[in-house]
């Protein structure tokens, strides 16, 4: 195995004073290994494209042809539980022609042939929110935080699939829990629990992971479902799905453009 490998691997750094730190610990070992190694975790950036799904009560409401352009930055890992390390441009229509959401670190916008629209805070909180607890963000930006732990919680069977649950915990003690198949060691499905702003009552946030295929040595989910109390609220079937294409700036600027040039 080469060093620079086992670097990667190490980058893990939960705590594996118990029984169950250990072996949650190897289970991300496992995981980041199958994901791509030293690629998964040096990736700069992503493009998949395929059609996306909205849902409203279960029933379908929005249909779309998707372009996802992602770009990961540099993070504080003093600051990693609470500064998003990643930007994201959501375009569509065929020519990329029907308008666009662009979300960055600091804010996110709805870009139209009118302009850009600001994104209500509470829309781009909860972006947030869901970002900073996917477990693929989680591996690739947030590994080298202070307090990070991987609990095993031992074997189970989800969906007729046997996994391997870990559950992530932070320093603010937010958990995600995480479902690893046993053969594959991909992630399968996740979920979390988040206090609604408004209802003051808490949502359950599920995510499921489907139809790996590797590209340029990376390990990536084709199909990702999204569900809130049980109702799906989110799908996307990718494509293609492309890694370090030197994305740049202005990709990701909020302005009236909602093309690539």
């Amino acid at each position: 195995m080469k060093p620079i490998f086992m670097v990667a691997l190490l980058a893990v750094v939960a705590t594996a004073e118990t029984p169950e730190g250990a072996r949650g610990k190897k289970v991300l070992d496992d995981a980041i290994a199958a994901l791509g190694g030293e690629k998964f975790l040096q990736m700069q950036d992503r493009v998949e494209t395929g059609r996306a799904y909205s849902f409203y009560r279960d029933n379908l409401s929005g249909l779309s042809i998707a372009k996802i352009y992602t770009r990961y930055l540099a993070v504080d890992p003093t600051k990693s539980a609470h500064e998003l390390g990643v930007r994201e441009r959501q375009s569509f229509g065929k020519n990329e022609d029907s308008g666009a959401v662009v979300l960055r670190e600091d804010g996110g916008a709805n870009v139209t042939y009118r302009g850009p629209k600001p994104l209500p805070q509470e829309e781009f909180d909860r972006h947030r929110e869901t970002t900073l607890h996917n477990i693929f963000y989680i591996l690739r930006q947030r590994l080298r935080e202070r307090g990070m732990e991987f609990e095993s919680r031992g074997s189970d069977v989800v969906d007729r699939v046997p996994v391997e649950v870990v559950d992530v915990i932070d320093a603010s003690n937010f958990v995600v829990r995480v479902y690893f198949h046993q053969s594959t060691k991909l992630p399968v499905k996740q979920s979390f629990s988040r206090l609604d702003p408004k209802s003051k009552e808490r949502d359950e946030e599920v995510t499921r992971f489907d139809r790996y295929r590797d590209n340029q040595g990376i390990q990536w989910p084709q199909q990702i479902t999204r569900e809130r109390n049980g109702e799906k609220i989110y799908q996307i079937f990718a494509d293609s799905v492309s890694f370090n294409q030197d994305l740049t700036d202005d990709l990701f600027s909020i302005t009236t453009s909602t093309r690539k040039k």
